[in-house]
């Protein structure tokens, strides 16, 4: 079977300063897509779309605020009349037992994980319309899939993610736009934060995957041939025999 070819096309990237997003990036970029990077931290994805080159904008923005997504996604379209990616990267973990955890902590992991995917997909949607092979993409996790203990509303999240896609699946196939969901296990980036050290030895006793890994994934997806839907990737290392 014979890969589309990707060169010239436009993807967005969410949560595009590190780990996945990054990872995903660079790869992207090697195959002649044209980036739009979008995360938070402006000096980090600044600086990466320099490296990467004059086919790269890069916008500051909190995916969870819905004008903020708005203004990015008018002045992509206005700058690229449309767009053939996106992948919904951006995403938060906070790692608490339930019966102990701060709402506050709730809020931020669902208006980042969730509403992030939310606002981001529908300011896409039109700009998806008529190119052929497009596709939304979006980042779950094993834990949208089994849940993880000490994780329970990041789990509860990146359940939210896979029944919105499945969902959106149904929406949008008809319009040939391609949703795809990916679930990665035990991945070396910045997550968990808050729990570094104990994360830290986890990743090191399951040799746990790489960015790289994970982007390499989302390509194979994305550069399938138009009629093709990869509908969802769960992606862990061989050692993760448990979430």
């Amino acid at each position: 079977m014979q890969m589309q070819s990707i060169i010239g096309k436009v993807a967005v990237i969410t949560g595009a300063s590190s780990g996945i997003g990054e990872a995903t990036a660079r790869l992207l970029a090697a195959e002649g897509v044209h980036l739009v990077l979008v995360a938070r931290r402006a000096d980090l994805i600044d600086k990466l779309a320099v490296e990467l080159g004059e086919n790269t904008l890069s916008f500051a923005a909190d995916v969870g605020d819905a004008a903020q997504v708005t203004s990015v996604f008018e002045q992509v379209g206005a700058r690229f009349g449309g767009i053939d990616l996106l992948f919904n990267n951006a995403g938060v973990g906070i790692s608490d037992r339930f019966e102990k955890s701060d709402p506050s902590d709730w809020k931020r992991m669902i208006d980042v994980n969730l509403y992030g995917v939310l606002n981001c997909t529908q300011a896409a949607i039109p700009l998806l319309r008529g190119r052929p092979g497009a596709m939304i993409s979006s980042v779950s996790s094993v834990g949208g899939r089994y849940g993880t203990e000490s994780w329970s509303v990041y789990s509860a999240t990146k359940f939210a993610v896979v029944g919105f896609h499945d969902a959106l699946r149904k929406e949008l196939g008809q319009d040939g736009i391609r949703v795809s969901v990916i679930e990665p296990g035990s991945v070396w980036t910045e997550f968990g934060a808050n729990v570094a050290d104990a994360m830290t030895e986890r990743r090191k006793s399951l040799d746990a995957l790489r960015a790289e890994d994970v982007a390499q994934a989302l390509v194979y997806a994305f550069a399938q041939p138009p009629r093709v839907l990869i509908e969802e990737i769960l992606i862990r290392p061989v050692k993760q025999v448990i979430p």
